[in-house]
């Protein structure tokens, strides 16, 4: 997901973004225990997403804080 399309988004869609991708990410971690993981290069994409997310958060709440 591109960070311009995070951006249109409110906080709470955010936020449930964030959970969902924190769920994803627990259960990538599962299937790489396991030797059950399909597509190595989720991971990765995930811990990126998730670091835009909150990122974006990060930059909402510092406007708000500033008006």
């Amino acid at each position: 997901m591109n960070a311009s399309d995070l951006r249109d988004k409110s906080v709470d869609q955010l936020k449930e973004e964030l959970s969902n991708l924190k769920k994803e990410s627990f259960n990538l971690r599962f299937q790489s225990a396991t030797g059950q993981m399909e597509n190595t290069a989720r991971v990765r994409e995930v811990k990126r997403t998730t670091a835009r997310v909150l990122t974006i958060l990060n930059e909402k709440a510092a406007a708000a804080a500033a008006e």
